[in-house]
Formats: C-alpha cells, structure tokens, sequence
C-alpha cells in the first residue's frame, strides 16, 4: 500500500516549486542581508521581495511584516512584547484555554512576572464567546490573544467580532493563525487584528521561518536583542533561503486559495459522513460547519488514540491523536478537556488533517482501514466489553 499522509496540521511537505524557488539562495544568492556590498543586496532583495508579496496577500504593509522563526516565536513575541512594553498602562491578559501552547505558556511565564491572566472556556464545539471576551476587559487590560482556528479540533473562532470588541475598547487583539494561513481567505482588516502569527511548514513552505504581522503604531518590544535586522524588531542574520521559500509558498497558496479550500471541504465532509455509516459509538470534536476544510477530529468509545495510531501506521496511513499531551502524561489533551468530552471518549481521539497531496483514494482507504482497526482494538478491550455501538 502505497502511504498516506493525513497529518497536514501538524506539518506539510515543502512542494518542490518552492524548494526550487530556494535553490539559488544556496549558492549565488548567499550573501548577508546586513551587508553593504553586492552579494549581501542581492539577498536584501530578494527578502524585500518576499516581504512584499506576502504582506499583500494578507493586506498588510510589507513593513508591518517581521519574519520569524516559526509560529512558535511569533506568539511569544507578540505576548512578552506588548506586555512589556504596555506593562505602565496595565497588567492583564485575556486568552481561551484552547489556545496552542505558545500562546498558554507565555501566558503563563508572564503570570510569573506579575501579570493576570484570563483563561475565557470555549461551548461543547470549541468556540470562544465574544461577549465573554467583553465581560473579561478591564482598564487593566492591555492585549486579547485568541487563535484563528484550532489546530486539534479545526474550530473556526469568531475572530473579526472579537476584533471589534478590542478596537471599541481600545485593546491590542493577536490571533494565532498558524493552521488559517493560506488556507483561509482573509485580510488582516478584515480580521480587525493588531498582530498575527503564522509559519510556512503549514502551507508546503519551508520550516523554520514564520512571520508576526505587527500594525503600524502598535506598541511592542523586540522579543530578542541583538543586531538592527528586521527594521530593529527582530535581531539575529535573516534566513534568506527560508524567507524566500515561504514567500513562494504563499504565492502558490494564493493561487488556488478558493479551490482548494472547496476540495479539501468536499473531503473533509465525504471522510466524515463515510466513518459514520461505518462505525457506531464515535463523535466528531469540534464545531460541525464552522471549522477547517481539511480537519477530522474522531474520538473513538473505549479504546485509546495511541493504539489507533500505531496501528493505522502499520498500515500506512499517518494521522495524530489528541489524546495525550506528552508521553508522560495520560490526560486528555486540554483541548478535549476545554469542550468537556466525556470520559468514555477522551483517550480516543483521531485526528486526520488532509493537504495538497490528498487524493479521493486517500479517502476510501482510510475509511476502509479504519473500521478493522476499531474493530481489532475493540475486541481487545476490557473497557468496551459488552457495550453496544452508541
């Protein structure tokens, strides 16, 4: 069988469109951005280039584009940095406790320092309610970070309404949109977001480069110290290869946006209503409409996500669960948690993220190979014994 990969969310292939696009900054185009001569020019444009075309992908002036390590950087810089530099006019945070861990453990660090955070539930599909976000202000109040889309559960947050919320109240609003990026059409007015997160390894780009839109007269301190790169916001030699790469990754995303979306959506539904014909006692984790085109997340009665996985990998198929945060830990993961999933179904949850490469075959397979490994597990199973499909 020839392998499927249905783990996009957790990251994709780079497409060789953009491995070609990187070539050359390997060789002729290697020189230091920061340099004055030619080499080093050469390479400042062709950064300036890529500057340019993503921010226009989202709306943005390109000098309101810094580039990053990755998504991860993005979110602890936009959190400490307006802190830091907002901490004389207030101390408090307000996030959702479904938020990727970037975003929670600076949370948590800032704690730390001094400051307060509010943790604001999500309902039973996953989503954050903007009139909780209201209630939570306070004059102390001096940034809201809530993400795009959830990266476990795919639910889509009412984003652009919590951004109006923040611009009436006159609060600094981040979202994470690490899995909507150039995967979902918008514009960062559209969204109403002072900051904005994303990474390229999640649109077939690269890894190891993301950027932080940051708006024109947001107040925020540098997140690492060092030289003047990055127009003095973010220090450290760019990575021209990177950069480059992920603005071509965004130039190909651009260009099938729509269509693509419609053909992972028309996937997403066929794998979901295909899984269901098949199997009883399972549940679909998050929002049922509102969520990511190419996002499945199953929680499977009485039999535990890890096993699902290993065995589906036997088989060739690639997925992930949800189920465990970390090898030592047997909880549930705190997304499941946040939605209250109940306990029968907490330690069994698939997720399937589909991408580029998907293909309707991809699809019958996995629904035909999923039902025998449900079966095989549960049949092993003191916790299902006896139980009747729900």
């Amino acid at each position: 069988m020839t392998p499927i990969y249905m783990d996009y969310a957790a990251t994709t292939p780079t497409d060789q469109r953009v491995v070609e696009a990187m070539l050359p900054c390997f060789g002729d185009i290697f020189g230091n951005p920061s340099s004055l001569h030619g080499f080093g020019q050469d390479a400042r444009a062709a950064i300036e280039e890529a500057r340019a075309k993503i921010a226009s992908f989202i709306g943005a002036k390109p000098a309101e584009v810094v580039f990053t390590s990755g998504g991860t950087e993005s979110d602890n810089f936009a959190i400490k940095g307006v802190a830091w530099a907002n901490h004389k006019k207030g101390d408090h945070i307000i996030t959702s406790a479904i938020e990727h861990h970037a975003v929670l453990e600076s949370c948590r660090f800032l704690e730390k320092e001094g400051f307060k955070v509010t943790c604001l539930p999500v309902d039973s599909d996953g989503l954050v309610d903007p009139a909780e976000v209201a209630k939570a202000i306070t004059d102390r109040t001096v940034l809201i970070s809530i993400m795009h889309a959830n990266n476990e559960i795919g639910t889509i947050e009412p984003i652009a309404e919590i951004g109006r919320i923040a611009k009436e109240r006159k609060v600094y609003f981040h979202t994470d949109a690490v899995q909507t990026f150039g995967h979902l059409p918008f514009t960062v007015d559209e969204l109403n977001v002072d900051l904005l997160s994303a990474s390229a390894h999640k649109l077939c780009g690269p890894k190891g480069v993301g950027l932080l839109y940051i708006r024109e007269g947001t107040r925020i301190v540098p997140f690492m110290h060092g030289g003047e790169q990055e127009s003095g916001r973010r220090a450290s030699t760019q990575n021209v290869p990177g950069i480059v790469g992920f603005g071509k990754a965004v130039e190909l995303a651009a260009a099938t946006l729509a269509e693509e979306a419609a053909r992972l959506t028309a996937f997403r539904d066929r794998f979901i209503k295909g899984i269901f014909e098949r199997l009883g006692g399972i549940r679909l984790n998050g929002h049922p409409t509102r969520r990511l085109p190419n996002n499945i997340n199953l929680s499977v009665e009485s039999i535990e996500g890890e096993g699902m996985v290993l065995s589906l990998d036997m088989l060739g198929i690639a997925c992930s669960t949800g189920s465990a945060c970390s090898s030592s830990s047997l909880e549930p993961s705190h997304c499941l948690l946040a939605i209250g999933l109940p306990h029968e179904f907490s330690h069994g949850s698939l997720r399937f993220s589909l991408g580029r490469y998907t293909r309707e075959s991809d699809i019958d397979a996995v629904l035909e190979a999923l039902p025998q490994v449900v079966g095989r597990l549960r049949a092993m199973s003191p916790l299902y014994e006896g139980k009747k499909p729900a």
